[in-house]
């Protein structure tokens, strides 16, 4: 059976109301959940973010399934800071908690003050990380100076058995690249031929685990209803290019612009039927992946948890 989780968006709703959304969703039949780790949202319209770790402190003693988070060691969060944080997690909640490590987003991490570096430093900063991450979580003291700076660093509560860290790809690239010390692929729903390549270049590699896939949908009662909320709320997925640079939502809204409908359809899945909606993301999961979650893009998620337990998932089970 593939897996069929909850994205819980932090750019988009008051963590109160994500943290009524996340234990809404364990009772509407999801099969865990997700969440991104912001500092800042990508539009100005979202006009949120709230803090991921404490945050799922409060969700995973509140809810049975498993939790993870997408997140960027290395420059907001120091490696030794990143897996103090994990370990806590998972010694506090054996099994349930995952996280996908990336090399990051501007809008994020320019708060530092610390330069930008280009992709292939932000790579190796992360591959450090990763080092340190599991060093340290495996007991060990760790002493290092290189893309990382650590001195005598030690984590002292930690789990009997660190949780898996997967490596968050967007590109086929990034995927071959980071399966040599990834424990599963953590990437977001693109055109059948780009997704295709990003699980072959990670499977040529050797790369190992789960492959997750996250999802971004708009199911409403019209066409139009649909694209209203996918312009309104997530339009910055309309620009091309790399959006990795950009350090402020006003710099991704004046960059979306005012896109036309058939721009904003290449940014999510839009629907108003639920056996249509699911057909689709059952042709994506269908590519290779072990585990697909489910993100509705508006901000009304009692809403979009109401349709998922009523039609979506009964659904997407049947198709898949």
């Amino acid at each position: 059976m593939v897996f069929i989780g909850y994205h819980a968006s932090h750019e988009q709703v008051p963590p109160n109301r994500l943290f009524e959304a996340v234990v809404r969703a364990e009772a509407a039949g999801f099969d865990g959940a997700m969440c991104s780790d912001h500092l800042a949202p990508w539009s100005l319209d979202q006009g949120e973010s709230g803090y991921a770790w404490s945050w799922l402190g409060a969700a995973l003693a509140s809810t049975s399934f498993s939790l993870g988070v997408v997140t960027a060691p290395g420059q907001r969060y120091h490696p030794v800071i990143a897996a103090q944080a994990i370990g806590t997690l998972e010694q506090m909640f054996p099994g349930r908690f995952w996280a996908a490590l990336g090399s990051g987003e501007a809008v994020n991490e320019h708060v530092t003050g610390d330069p930008w570096p280009p992709k292939d430093r932000r790579n190796a900063r992360l591959q450090a990380s990763v080092e340190v991450i599991r060093d340290l979580l495996a007991g060990r003291e760790v002493t290092r100076d290189d893309e990382v700076t650590v001195h005598r660093a030690r984590v002292w509560s930690r789990p009997e058995t660190p949780p898996p860290l997967l490596g968050a790809a967007v590109t086929a690239e990034t995927a071959g690249w980071l399966a040599s010390w990834a424990d599963g692929l953590a990437t977001v729903a693109q055109p059948r031929d780009v997704l295709a390549g990003v699980l072959d270049a990670y499977g040529s590699a050797g790369g190992r685990g789960p492959r997750v896939l996250q999802v971004h949908v708009s199911l409403e009662d019209s066409d139009e209803e649909a694209l209203a909320v996918l312009r309104q709320q997530w339009r910055h997925a309309t620009i091309e290019g790399s959006l990795w640079d950009v350090e402020q939502p006003a710099d991704f809204d004046a960059m979306a612009g005012d896109p036309t409908d058939e721009e904003l359809r290449r940014g999510a899945l839009v629907s108003t039927d639920a056996g249509a909606l699911a057909a689709q993301i059952a042709e994506l999961v269908a590519l290779g992946f072990d585990r697909v979650y489910l993100h509705g893009v508006g901000t009304d998620q009692t809403s979009f948890l109401d349709r998922a337990e009523r039609t979506l998932l009964p659904a997407l089970r049947s198709a898949l």
